[in-house]
């Protein structure tokens, strides 16, 4: 991941002002402020502003019945329990506001989260730049058997290099073509004085999906954990994946309690159908159940027996 001069000397400012405030802070969050967390090639999440802590979201499950207690691990156990209990509103009083550089696809599978403020660079305004994602060689998988949203093995050798050849030879071209068709320089004037620029709204969308987009994407913490509960668990896509864990990172130096809790009670946590729990008192209990008479189909048979480590 490139920064620009500009970009670079915009983080150097950004990073050397400083402002009295009497509202709480995060040290930890706060060391983290507009620095760059690197993702896939070219992209990245930064933190640029928030507001909030683990206190805060344990004022706001107080506030209905009085001060309580304040020790550090009554505290601990209230997240705990708000987030064992699947309570909200306490959450909602934290809010994060992230500046992320990521693939056009990707974003458009993130935009399916609504439940965010968002404000993405414009194409019908700007100029997009020459930066597109090419996976990882370890990252070029068929298409799954089983799963038709999922990978199957990883593609090798001469295959491989040819899927990698065509992804950068179509980036480059249609990229070449945008460039075409704005008749542009670097300073917005016309490169063929002779010929008219197709306008920018109209030109980008000849641009591929694996083009790079920016935009600020703020949200509260009870949002945030929704977005990572799907988006950072071992079944999402790579790519969105590898944005939720960097996030992941921001979220426990922000609010770490509310991170451990809900790495228990969430991220490593499963859920169980009324008809898989009584599976499972069947099987503690000794009795030999197989899938014909647990009432489960097979697909559900087969998602238990992975979460209890067993062999399907």
């Amino acid at each position: 991941m490139a920064l620009t001069p500009s970009q670079l000397q915009d983080l150097a400012e950004a990073k050397a002002f400083r402002a009295e405030t009497r509202r709480p802070t995060v040290p930890a969050l706060e060391a983290m402020l507009f620095e760059p967390v690197p993702v896939l090639d070219h992209g990245f999440v930064r933190v640029i502003d928030y507001m909030g802590d683990d206190a805060a979201v344990v004022q706001a499950a107080r506030v209905s019945y009085g001060r309580g207690t304040r020790a550090a691990n009554e505290d601990r156990g209230l997240i705990r329990y708000l987030m064992r209990h699947r309570h909200s509103t306490p959450f909602e009083m934290c809010e994060i506001k992230y500046h992320v550089k990521l693939p056009i696809f990707i974003a458009r599978q993130w935009i399916r989260h609504r439940t965010a403020n968002v404000n993405e660079y414009s194409a019908r305004y700007s100029i997009l730049d020459r930066e597109f994602y090419l996976p990882a060689p370890e990252q070029l998988a068929a298409q799954s058997a089983s799963n038709r949203q999922g990978r199957g093995t990883v593609l090798q050798g001469a295959e491989a290099e040819h899927v990698l050849r065509l992804l950068r030879q179509d980036a480059m071209t249609t990229y070449d073509h945008y460039a075409e068709m704005l008749n542009e320089d670097e300073a917005g004037q016309p490169a063929d004085p002779a010929r008219q620029g197709l306008a920018r709204e109209l030109a980008r969308m000849n641009l591929t999906l694996n083009t790079y987009t920016q935009w600020y994407w703020k949200t509260d913490l009870h949002n945030l954990l929704h977005f990572l509960s799907l988006r950072a668990d071992a079944h999402a896509q790579y790519e969105i994946r590898a944005y939720a864990e960097a996030m992941m990172r921001s979220l426990e130096a922000w609010v770490p309690a509310v991170a451990e809790a809900f790495r228990d009670y969430r991220l490593g946590a499963v859920t169980l159908s009324a008809q898989m729990l009584a599976v499972v008192r069947r099987l503690l209990a000794g009795e030999a159940v197989e899938q014909g008479g647990s009432g489960l189909s097979k697909r559900e048979w087969r998602e238990l027996m992975e979460q209890l480590g067993r062999p399907a």
